[in-house]
């Protein structure tokens, strides 16, 4: 199951060592600002007694302002340690938030990711706020982000999730990596546009002739061969008028590239060394499990490490813009400078251009693995569930619903499995059906992902889902309610077409239409999925179509949730039991809320 450790009290002993550090660095923050306040009060003193009053020597002042710009430096380090600190803190609270249930408004609740034709997405709260990409997300790289979107929304092969479960294993009790990570990839996320330089990685090379740069020394050589007499003796070398001739007509010749190799280098220059630190970190662990070894793999390039080369890199972009450098400037022209470091740059990307959008990749994949972990570590009794190779199954002992607090959580049990291909729920209204189908669907979503369940167990195959729980009519689209569910229905259907087993999640199914059409075309829809290989779950509020089961057994079965009224008080167990519900709390609503009927 999960570590031994309690991660609510782990948590609490990290974040008190994190606020105490936070404090330290604050009141270094504190002092360095003092201590610069005083050495502009000892210049301004040391100008007077050395100027006006000529009690010191006129150098003097030059002490306070090396100690100011000393300060100025490790002010500028001491202000990156209290943001550093000050992010720790905020994991840690995050943290504890989760495990406590109050992590709504928290987490990421983008909606980049929302997308209404999804079949299951917006029906079982997968994207936005209060969602389960918001609950499990700790990644903060766009990166991360859509790794984890995707295996949220794409259901993925058993031997892929296995490897993830193996991965999210590895990853669960090392906590100093998911700290490290997610304060680096904070830093970072504002900075870093994945697109901007995979794009300038994958661009084709400019400076194609890569014997030209070996050769570039040559004329350099020569041109100061010729200008050294000048330098010594300045006398002038017959041939130096033909040095400088020949470094000119190869400026010249290289003009327009050079300009557009370096006009393209500003992105890639600043983005790589931010990624560089996120792969330093990754380069850092010995990772056991096939995936992570696979990831750590890409993560090198000519044997050697992605940060490395980076570094590499990095080193050519700063002895580059040397040249820009006013006093440097005319030797630059002589040493060719700016052309033989823009064939060296061109050199680099030929080299590991194309391998930057699978390091970025790779570095989404380990922020993913991450949020997982962070989630089987934050939720010690959840187990991995096991993914059965053939069949259509999903069967799950004390399911409980991720997104709502554990302790008002009732657990279900489900099981769809041989012979048993069909379960119809009846019940009243806000007794539970629509929160089973969401429990059922969300943790085969949890399962597909390779994180672990809330369940006490649960076997599964690899499924596609389609769920009708959100359908909604849209006046810009002009069509009602009805036309929507039909439509989705006929997605769900076409997608049994495919090499994945269908999971269906039909609430209250053609509920926009009268009952004698209701009735016959439920049972052709349940009948046709069930025909076809799926698996699923239909609620009702009309009795009549829980006689589907009965006409479809033994591959059907109904059950129902009951409520019971006290005291003018509807009250519910929200537990499942067998059979057809046998009462209804429609009436009793109504009048609870003041209407006469």
């Amino acid at each position: 199951m999960g570590s031994d450790i309690d991660p609510g009290r782990e948590y609490a002993a990290r974040l008190e060592a994190r606020h105490r550090l936070l404090q330290r660095h604050e009141n270094n923050d504190r002092l360095v600002a003092v201590l610069r306040l005083v050495t502009a009060v000892c210049f301004a003193a040391t100008i007077w007694l050395s100027f006006w009053r000529g009690f010191l020597p006129r150098w003097t002042p030059l002490i306070p302002v090396v100690m100011f710009f000393a300060l100025v430096v490790i002010h500028e380090q001491v202000f990156r340690a209290k943001r550093r600190a000050a992010r720790a803190v905020r994991f840690y609270e995050d943290g504890l938030a989760r495990i406590e249930d109050r992590w709504i408004g928290r987490g990421q609740s983008t909606e980049l990711f929302r997308d209404e034709a999804h079949l299951y997405a917006a029906d079982l709260d997968i994207f936005g706020k209060a969602s389960l990409f918001e609950l499990l997300c700790t990644a903060r790289m766009r990166g991360g982000e859509e790794t984890l979107a995707t295996w949220l929304a794409e259901p993925a092969n058993r031997s892929e999730i296995i490897a993830r479960q193996e991965a999210v294993r590895e990853l669960r009790d090392n906590i100093d990596l998911r700290e490290d990570l997610t304060i680096l990839a904070t830093e970072l996320r504002s900075s870093i546009h994945p697109g901007l330089i995979v794009d300038w990685g994958n661009s084709k090379v400019v400076l194609q002739n890569r014997w030209v740069r070996f050769a570039l020394p040559v004329p350099v050589i020569f041109a100061l061969y010729t200008l050294w007499p000048m330098l010594t003796t300045l006398s002038a070398h017959p041939l130096w008028w033909l040095a400088l001739g020949i470094e000119a007509a190869i400026g010249l010749f290289y003009r327009k590239q050079i300009r557009k190799v370096v006009e393209r280098l500003s992105h890639p220059d600043r983005e790589l060394k931010l990624l560089s630190l996120i792969l330093a970190r990754i380069e850092r662990e010995q990772f056991k499990c096939t995936k992570l070894a696979r990831i750590r793999k890409v993560l090198e390039t000519d044997g050697l490490a992605a940060s490395i080369q980076i570094k590499r890199f990095t080193r050519l972009m700063d002895t580059l813009n040397w040249y820009r450098n006013e006093f440097f400037a005319p030797f630059s022209l002589i040493l060719l400078w700016r052309t033989q470091f823009a064939f060296a740059t061109e050199n680099w990307k030929r080299r590991c251009g194309p391998s930057i959008g699978p390091w970025i990749h790779a570095a989404g994949e380990v922020e993913a693995l991450c949020a997982l972990a962070g989630f089987a570590y934050e939720h010690p009794s959840h187990p991995f569930p096991e993914i059965v190779e053939t069949g259509a199954v999903f069967d799950g002992d004390d399911l409980r619903h991720p997104l709502v607090s554990f302790a008002r959580c009732v657990p279900n049990s489900v099981r769809l499995e041989d012979e048993l291909r069909l379960l119809v729920v009846s019940g009243s209204n806000m007794s539970g059906k629509s929160t089973l189908l969401r429990t059922v669907g969300i943790n085969a979503v949890l399962a597909m992902a390779g994180a672990p369940v809330r369940a006490r167990r649960l076997r599964l195959s690899c499924v596609a889902i389609g769920a009708t729980l959100r359908i909604q009519d849209s006046l810009q689209a002009g069509t009602s309610r009805f036309y929507a569910e039909i439509q989705r229905i006929h997605h769900i259907m076409e997608i049994t077409k495919g090499a994945l087993p269908v999971l269906f999640l039909l609430d209250e199914v053609l509920h926009g239409t009268n009952s004698h059409d209701r009735a016959i075309g439920a049972e052709a829809i349940v009948r046709g999925l069930i025909d076809r290989g799926a698996i699923g779950l239909a609620t009702t509020h009309d009795l009549a179509l829980a006689q589907i089961a009965d006409g479809l057994a033994p591959r059907a079965a109904n059950v129902h949730f009951e409520d019971e009224l006290v005291d003018g008080k509807i009250s519910f167990d929200y537990r499942m039991r067998p059979g057809v519900v046998r009462k209804s709390n429609a009436l009793a609503l109504m009048r609870a809320v003041g209407l006469k009927v």
